[in-house]
C-alpha cells in the first residue's frame, strides 16, 4: 500500500511541477522490489547443493529459502543435505532425515511436531536465510491452473508481511 501511495505522490508532484514550472527531482527513490518466483518440485530439485556454483535451496512451509550460506550444514555431503531442493517440511516438522519425510504433506503430524514446525520455520529459516520464492503446491491447484482462493495471509502459521 505504501509504495502506491508513494506513486501517488510523485505523479501528483509531478503533476504540481510542471504546472508551477518548478524543476522535479526526487529525493526518496521507490523500494527495491523482486517479483516472487514460484517453484515446481524440478525447479526446486535443481538447487540441491550438488554444484559449487549454484545456490542452495530448500522449502519448509512451501516458503522457498536461500540457505546457501549454511552451505556446512546443506551442501554437497553435508549432514542436511538431504533436506536441500525439496519442501522438508514434514521432515523438519518431525527432525527426520528419512526420504519419506521430505514431502509439503503435513497430514497427521501430533501437535508438538506443528508446535516444532512452527516455531524452527519463524525462529530459523525466517530469521536467518532469505525468502527466494514459494513452491507451487502452495499458490497453484493440483491441474496446475491458480488456487482462486488461495491467501498468503490465511494459511495457517504464515504471516506474509514478515516475509517480504
Amino acid at each position: 500500500m505504501s509504495l502506491y501511495l508513494y506513486i501517488l505522490g510523485a505523479v501528483l508532484y509531478n503533476v504540481y511541477a510542471s504546472v508551477s514550472g518548478e524543476d522535479v527531482t526526487l529525493k526518496h527513490s521507490p523500494p527495491d522490489t523482486k517479483p516472487v518466483r514460484l517453484f515446481t518440485e524440478e525447479d526446486l530439485a535443481r538447487y540441491n547443493g550438488q554444484e559449487d556454483d549454484q545456490p542452495i535451496y530448500m522449502a519448509v512451509k512451501g516458503a522457498v529459502f536461500d540457505v546457501t550460506s549454511g552451505k556446512e550444514f546443506y551442501g554437497k555431503g553435508a549432514s542436511y543435505n538431504v533436506l536441500a531442493g525439496k519442501d522438508s517440511t514434514r521432515a523438519v516438522a518431525k527432525m527426520s532425515l528419512d526420504p519419506a519425510d521430505l514431502t509439503h504433506d503435513t497430514t497427521g503430524l501430533t501437535e508438538e511436531e506443528l508446535k516444532s514446525l512452527d516455531d524452527i520455520f519463524n525462529d530459523v529459516y525466517k530469521k536467518k536465510y532469505p525468502i527466494v520464492g514459494y513452491t507451487s503446491q502452495r499458490i497453484l491447484n493440483k491441474d496446475g491452473s491458480p488456487n482462486r482462493d488461495f491467501k498468503p495471509e490465511d494459511q495457517p502459521h504464515f504471516n506474509i508481511r514478515d516475509e517480504f
